[in-house]
């Protein structure tokens, strides 16, 4: 066991957290995470309708005993209403909830009052503050290198994450690049209590991810990223590929908010996922795609990553301070 208060918070073994994914964080990935240590999350809005919802949940408890949370995204046009994915995760004992993409002021008191722990995603130090401000038990901290949504300041980790411990009272989990032990090492060093893992996670053999998906990622370099959508403020990191290439030349020119959107949609990439097309789709993926060699189980990965943190605290560093 490690022990921080990201632990102690959520009563897990390791301070591993699998975010929720679109498309990925289904029941099977979600359980595995927390069979072997970790806390995984639901993504509620892959889910068609809230009684889905409570339909993977149900699935997630056949498959562990262990915690396990529900990532709840709070934005428009998502099909359900975010108020009817909350009422299920507190109707069902869900004892972990992940907000992010909006203000979780109007959920935060109702988990609260019903013992779910709240861990809001932020990409800036503001954001944290307002999260804690609001009751939040937790921040996960979102840097420049991360997948999808990295926020408009383009801060990395590095200065990112002690910059938001150094502000706060709650705990930080640093997200953005992680995808090792060295990395847990150092979001540690850096103040942060734990990691929060997206694309490294998708990398796994539990992952629903089509094959042919995985296999364009386990190719990439730590240069084959790149951020669309910044002609219209909403940034997204993403991996390179024909569709990306298409979106960026069309951002140079007179390309509308709803065609834009429409090349770089979740429904679309969710589609060539399925389809088994690497080059259809926009696919999140953190700058961290350039360390990722192989695709083991998530038992495999949350062991490894914590042999290798202790390898580099125990021998590695120890030997360099003295």
């Amino acid at each position: 066991m490690i022990k921080t208060r990201i632990t102690q918070l959520f009563g897990i073994d390791y301070p591993l957290i699998m975010g929720g994914m679109r498309h990925v964080s289904r029941a099977e990935i979600v359980a595995a995470v927390a069979n072997a240590g970790g806390l995984g999350f639901l993504s509620a809005h892959t889910l068609p309708s809230a009684e889905a919802l409570r339909e993977e949940i149900a699935k997630v408890r056949a498959l562990t005993d262990k915690p396990f949370g529900v990532n709840l995204t709070i934005l428009p046009g998502l099909g359900v209403e975010p108020e009817d994915y909350a009422r299920v995760i507190v109707d069902c004992g869900v004892t972990a909830v992940e907000t992010a993409g909006g203000n979780p002021a109007r959920f935060i008191a109702a988990f609260n009052e019903a013992g779910v722990k709240v861990l809001h995603k932020c990409t800036a130090v503001r954001f944290a503050l307002k999260a804690q401000q609001l009751g939040a038990d937790a921040v996960s901290i979102t840097g420049f290198e991360a997948a999808g949504h990295p926020g408009e300041d383009y801060v990395p980790s590095l200065v990112l994450i002690p910059a938001t411990v150094a502000k706060l009272e709650i705990p930080v989990v640093a997200a953005g690049g992680f995808v090792n032990g060295q990395g847990l090492v150092a979001a540690l060093a850096l103040g942060a209590e734990g990691i929060s893992m997206g694309t490294r996670f998708m990398m796994t053999r539990e992952s629903p991810m089509h094959e042919a998906v995985k296999q364009r990622y386990l190719q990439a370099t730590e240069r084959d990223t790149t951020l669309i959508c910044r002609s219209i403020g909403d940034s997204t990191r993403v991996l390179k590929n024909e569709l990306t290439a298409k979106i960026l030349e069309l951002e140079k020119g007179e390309i509308t908010h709803e065609e834009l959107l429409g090349l770089a949609s979740s429904h679309r990439w969710v589609q060539a996922a399925l389809a088994g097309n690497p080059d259809d789709g926009a696919f999140a993926a953190g700058m961290g795609v350039g360390l990722i060699e192989d695709i083991p189980s998530c038992a495999e990965l949350i062991q490894r990553i914590i042999n290798e943190a202790r390898s580099s605290v125990g021998e590695r560093l120890k030997n360099m301070l003295g």
